[in-house]
């Protein structure tokens, strides 16, 4: 769907021009048909169409780095139409940015936001989602999550505790964020073993970049959904054109899910031997809170900035596998930024970035504090691009971090352990010809984790390990002509065991697990590679893409079969408060797959615009050595979506079918397929100097019972059942 964007949401309408590689350029679309062989790459193969509710306009956002986001409808004399350019990884320029990626800004955000970041990002190309009730969810990427996957706030890594387990949520809410973008593939050029699935980075712009002249905001509002979601936001920022300062402020408070049905499965209920056992109707404990905000100045200049921000983040969660256990997660960041351009020798430009964090969660069961997990540390950044030479630019760099992490308590899993790093890394791109560019990058990492027992008897055989990973990637973009180009990546990767790969030792409740860890693994190794064909012609979009990934030694927790008690005894099966054990082990696994996407404009008649889309992605995922399928892979999910625009009027309809999973290990559980329909409407409007949306979301509109087979409580805890979302934004 089309729409009208918001100068005040998207910061860059105000900015002056700028060399750097984070500059956002301006620009409209020109409108030409589809070729007939783009679509049918696409009906043969498509990739993701948004399962949690897709909104009209998304397709800007689920095409690659290159397209940019469709504005048509807006009336030119009044708005800003802006072409995005992606930041992520990408200091050389879009050209350089051959990973296939996703934007998502503006109305396409609007339109997607939920209560997780997971669950905003579930249904981009390739994106999918764990979930552990509807306040918690972490994005999967190709079918990789965990520590394959980087998560970043404003370039630098979020400090938390939610790659340890899946009931412990990402401290950052999506309502809070300007933008977010999602590189897939060979990542680990700039960020190392940990982003080879992907790398999502969280935007806020709680620091200006650029000057700020005037005073502008925003204000927010949502209501509604099956939770009955009532969320808050507000940004005001001010400047005189040098010096400018920025706050912002958000709540979000819900009530317990509505589901369609019975929360516990059919298999769940069989076993019992009782169809009426189990909540009903309302998935119990699934209530919580998010409050948060921060407040960030800089200095601005024609040829650099300077700023500080501090941020504050605090949530309230049931965990819906245990009816009386909340977690309480607070987090505090400090950060600091600051970019010369233009310089005259060697490097053209020097960008630092630096942010030390606090995060801590409490889990409380009856009102009593079980365990108290924190994570604290800082990490710096700094990137340096040289001069070109002739056809040659490149980009350098160098990154620092230390962590310490504790878990106190009932369930210390883990000991306090100190995590360092250090890592250099150098990317570089050579335009061949108008035609072709090639890329090539690497990192080296050292990593250092020295563990402390504090007495706790279970971890006194812990000992220091440290590592030196090294990475490489290759890539290419040809243009075949002004439409179509080819996109190819190869990429080897290296990754350091984390602490609890390496020291689990403990009972874990939340996923009904004893987990020990391996203090004997070696570094993860992996070779990846992707092909694209990406087709653009205006509106009207395209890209598929295949993917491959094989580990010498995949990392990832095995079940035994046995089961413990919270000291690690092994016990019976049918003993009260048994764990199935389960340890990290190391085997050769593949995966394999595709994503792709299309829109075409199938009619435009005067302000009428007419917008189908078609989309779908699937990853297949194996033990290599013994076939047998990996845990918690999406299965193959098709799309067809409509969108609608007017003027300032947009609707949009889509329809996703995910198919069943039954690709499992055995002592997992098969997931039946669905269909959901979703459904959006919007009207744009100015009132004075304050631009107005407002809109309305149909999730889920035929009440389907939804368990996604990414999910560890795919049989007690559904997606929501129907519901409407209203909402309604302000600009000034």
């Amino acid at each position: 769907m089309s729409f009208v964007p918001f100068p005040a949401r998207a910061a860059s309408a105000r900015r002056s021009p700028r060399s750097s590689s984070t500059s956002r350029r301006a620009g409209g679309l020109a409108l030409t048909p589809l070729t007939p062989l783009a679509l049918a790459l696409c009906c043969i193969a498509p990739s993701t169409w948004a399962q949690q509710a897709p909104a009209a306009g998304d397709n800007a956002a689920q095409a690659s780095q290159s397209a940019p986001v469709s504005t048509s409808g807006a009336s030119n004399d009044t708005f800003t139409t802006l072409a995005p350019v992606i930041i992520t990884g990408n200091p050389l320029g879009n050209e350089a940015l051959t990973s296939p990626s996703s934007i998502l800004e503006g109305k396409q955000l609007d339109l997607r936001r939920e209560g997780t970041l997971g669950q905003t990002l579930n249904g981009l190309p390739g994106v999918s989602t764990t979930t552990y009730g509807p306040m918690v969810g972490r994005p999967i990427i190709r079918g990789l999550d965990g520590d394959r996957i980087r998560i970043m706030n404003n370039g630098l890594g979020s400090v938390d505790a939610s790659s340890l387990s899946f009931d412990h949520a990402v401290p950052m809410d999506p309502i809070s964020a300007d933008r977010i973008e999602v590189i897939r593939g060979p990542a680990a050029l700039l960020y190392g073993g940990n982003a080879v699935g992907g790398v999502v980075n969280v935007l806020d712009d709680r620091i200006p970049t650029d000057p700020v002249n005037g005073i502008h905001g925003t204000a927010q509002g949502d209501w509604g959904g099956a939770n009955n979601d009532r969320t808050g936001a507000v940004q005001v920022e001010g400047g005189d054109g040098k010096f400018a300062i920025r706050a912002d402020a958000y709540t979000r408070n819900t009530s317990e899910l509505r589901i369609p049905g019975y929360a516990w499965s059919s298999h769940i209920r069989g076993q019992d031997g009782d169809a009426g056992n189990g909540p009903r109707d309302r998935l119990p404990n699934s209530d919580g809170s998010v409050h948060g905000g921060g407040v960030g100045m800089s200095w601005t200049g024609d040829s650099a900035y300077a700023g500080l921000s501090y941020s504050g983040y605090d949530s309230d969660y049931g965990s819906v596998a245990e009816d009386s256990v909340r977690l309480k997660m607070r987090q505090q960041r400090f950060g600091a930024s600051g970019e010369v351009r233009d310089l005259d020798g060697f490097f053209r430009s020097l960008k630092a970035d630096f942010a030390y964090t606090d995060y801590q969660h409490k889990e409380v069961d009856d009102g009593e504090t079980g365990t108290i997990f924190k994570n604290h540390g800082y990490e710096a950044r700094i990137e340096a691009r040289h001069r070109d030479f002739g056809p040659v630019s490149g980009s350098m760099g160098l990154q620092i971090s230390q962590t310490t992490f504790s878990a106190l308590g009932d369930e210390a899993l883990v000991p306090s352990t100190d995590t360092s790093n250090f890592a250099l890394f150098d990317l570089e791109q050579w335009k061949v010809n108008d035609r072709l560019t090639l890329s090539a990058g690497g990192r080296v990492e050292y990593t250092r984790l020295s563990p402390s027992a504090g007495g706790n008897d279970r971890f006194l055989d812990a000992s220091k390990r440290d590592f030196t990973a090294t990475s490489f990637a290759l890539g290419a973009i040809y243009k075949l002509d002004s439409r179509w180009s080819v996109a190819a990546n190869a990429a080897y990767t290296e990754r350091a065991p984390t602490f609890y790969e390496l020291y689990a030792n403990g009972p874990h409740e939340a996923t009904g697990q004893y987990l020990i860890g391996n203090p004997n693994l070696n570094k993860e190794r992996s070779f990846s590679g992707d092909l694209g064909l990406r087709y653009e012609n205006g509106p009207n979009k395209s890209n598929f893409g295949v993917f491959y990934t094989h580990f010498r030694n995949y990392i990832t927790e095995m079940n035994t079969g046995l089961y413990a008690d919270d000291d690690g005894n092994i016990v019976p099966a049918n003993t009260d408060d048994a764990l199935s054990q389960a340890v990290y082990r190391a085997a050769p696994a593949d995966f394999y797959g595709f994503e792709a996407s299309t829109t075409m404009r199938v009619l435009e008649r005067g302000a009428h615009k007419l917008d189908l889309n078609l989309s779908g992605d699937y990853t297949h995922a194996r033990n290599s050595d013994t076939g047998e399928p990996l845990p918690r892979i999406p299965p193959l999910r098709l799309g067809m979506g409509l969108d609608y625009a007017y003027g300032p009027w947009g609707a949009g309809v889509s329809i996703t079918k995910a198919f069943a999973q039954h690709r499992r290990p055995d002592d997992d559980t098969s997931t039946a397929g669905y269909y959901r329909l979703d459904a959006n409407a919007s009207y744009a409007f100015k009132v004075g100097q304050t631009q107005w949306l407002a809109y309305v979301r149909g999730i889920n509109l035929t009440n389907q019972e939804i368990r996604y087979a990414t999910s560890v409580l795919r049989d007690v805890a559904p997606e929501g059942g129907r519901a409407v979302m209203v909402g309604l934004r302000a600009s000034f």
